[in-house]
């Protein structure tokens, strides 16, 4: 199982559930006109209180991370849940944006994030002479494997570690309520159904049938 494969299967499961929590509340607060939802793709227009929108506003009117953090963010992002046949990447998501709102809603995550991404350009910079985002591909996947794997991470790390593991929560949240997030996962909604009973073959598998009284009360659908 891919990188991708896991962290898909722990968010179906219960990954980040207080953060997602948090995000999903703190979501509502976007305005009433257009307002691009954090960590989404697609335009919400849904109903604000007035003190709502004031938190929202307050919050987007500042900026967090430098544009070095972001880049360093877009690429971590990226290779936790990069593009593949059937969704787009973290970044395509929207997922550095989620990132920088959340650690203004949630403070207690800004000395940890930004904490983690100048642990990492320092590390980079000891073995390789260069930040983290001007790493070459292969030096970017060496360091990300040694701090990726809790269990398998020299002690030493463990700084970098608990860094990954607040950025890997935080890129699945963002990434899993997102438009594409949500795709990905093949979730429906709520949506109205049509049931046409047990089908006939599997009816038959277990000897099995409908009576003609159930069969003239209940309603049946045309399958289109």
């Amino acid at each position: 199982m891919d990188r991708r494969k896991s962290i898909k299967a722990l968010v179906v499961g219960t990954v980040s559930a207080g953060v997602v929590l948090e995000a999903c509340k703190d979501d509502k607060k976007a305005p009433e006109t257009n307002v691009a939802a954090t960590g989404g793709d697609k335009q919400f227009t849904l109903d604000r209180q007035p003190i709502e929108v004031e938190r929202y506003k307050e919050l987007t009117s500042k900026t967090f991370f430098t544009d070095h953090e972001m880049a360093t963010i877009t690429i971590l992002g990226d290779i936790i849940i990069p593009k593949d046949e059937v969704s787009g990447s973290a970044s395509e998501a929207k997922v550095p944006d989620f990132i920088e709102f959340i650690v203004k809603d949630m403070p207690q995550h800004q000395t940890p994030m930004r904490g983690g991404l100048r642990w990492l350009d320092m590390q980079c910079l000891k073995r390789f002479e260069k930040s983290f985002k001007d790493c070459s591909k292969e030096q970017q996947m060496e360091i990300v494997n040694e701090i990726a794997w809790p269990k398998k991470a020299k002690p030493e790390m463990a700084a970098g570690v608990g860094f990954f593991n607040l950025m890997r929560n935080l890129t699945s949240t963002g990434f899993y309520t997102s438009e594409i997030g949500v795709k990905d996962l093949g979730y429906m909604g709520n949506r109205p159904n049509q049931w046409n009973g047990v089908p006939d073959d599997v009816l038959k598998q277990y000897g099995l049938a409908y009576s003609e009284r159930e069969l003239k009360e209940c309603i049946s659908f045309d399958k289109a």
